[in-house]
């Protein structure tokens, strides 16, 4: 909705993106929600603010690249767009694989537990995914298609920086995978403490948010995604099936090490 906050009077205009305020504001509330839950998973406050460093590195690297392969029609014409992370172009899946890649490879180097570890973050991972589609909304990325027969739909003012089209009723669906998210970050607090064997919240992660993209994708935009299978399975769906059927798989071994 408003995708430039505020335009500071410096070096000629300095303009602030709501967008990489409130994704920057997702990763700062998800590590102080980690590093507070840090002492219950084992883990110091130190290694959860390095591991998190990583992890976020990691992550904007996943999700600008896929957003790119997905869009490489417009960044091959021009590629220094690439660099333009405040403009928006960040797919969340992407972000997820490319945290996970170099979260592993920090864990390994430090002999930390990798499923003990992998649950303390879930609950901050779904908390700053909550915000950061807030961030979404303000830039006009990610918005929904054509809703005409339905009465909550928003409309984005014509403004140049947005993304979205102007003036045409949308499904919201910024904010209902925001609601999504803040949901999951609800249910994995309080399963927290009653988890049965370590790895139990990441495999929670995985199948509530990955039915919730798969249900939610019919809402998005033509633009707003890319498709696997024609115009029926898209990008994030294909992963999101992956990401259920991996949970799915892990679940007999895990669960097999209570006792142990």
């Amino acid at each position: 909705m408003h995708p430039i906050l505020v335009t500071l009077p410096i070096f000629g205009g300095i303009k602030i993106y709501t967008y990489g305020l409130l994704v920057a504001s997702a990763f700062v509330v998800g590590i102080l929600w980690t590093a507070r839950e840090a002492k219950q998973g084992g883990l110091s406050r130190e290694i959860v603010f390095d591991l998190a460093f990583y992890a976020i590195l990691s992550a904007l690297v996943g999700a600008r690249i896929l957003y790119v392969i997905t869009e490489w029609h417009r960044y091959a014409a021009h590629p220094l767009d690439v660099l333009k992370l405040w403009e928006g172009g960040l797919i969340f899946y992407g972000g997820l694989i490319g945290a996970i890649v170099g979260s592993t490879v920090y864990i390994r180097r430090k002999s930390l537990p990798f499923f003990r570890t992998a649950d303390l973050f879930m609950p901050g991972l779904a908390l700053g995914h909550a915000i950061g589609r807030l961030g979404c909304l303000a830039a006009g990325c990610c918005h929904g298609r054509e809703a005409f027969d339905v009465s909550w739909a928003i409309q984005f003012p014509n403004t140049p920086s947005s993304l979205a089209p102007a003036g045409i009723p949308l499904y919201p669906t910024q904010l209902m995978e925001s609601a999504v998210s803040l949901l999951v970050f609800l249910i994995l607090v309080g399963l927290r403490k009653r988890r049965r064997f370590e790895g139990g919240l990441l495999l929670t992660y995985l199948v509530l948010y990955g039915l919730a993209r798969i249900l939610l994708e019919p809402f998005r935009g033509e633009e707003a995604k890319s498709f696997v299978i024609s115009h029926w399975l898209s990008t994030s769906q294909f992963i999101s099936i992956l990401l259920i059927l991996t949970a799915v798989a892990l679940y007999p071994p895990l669960r097999k090490r209570i006792g142990r």
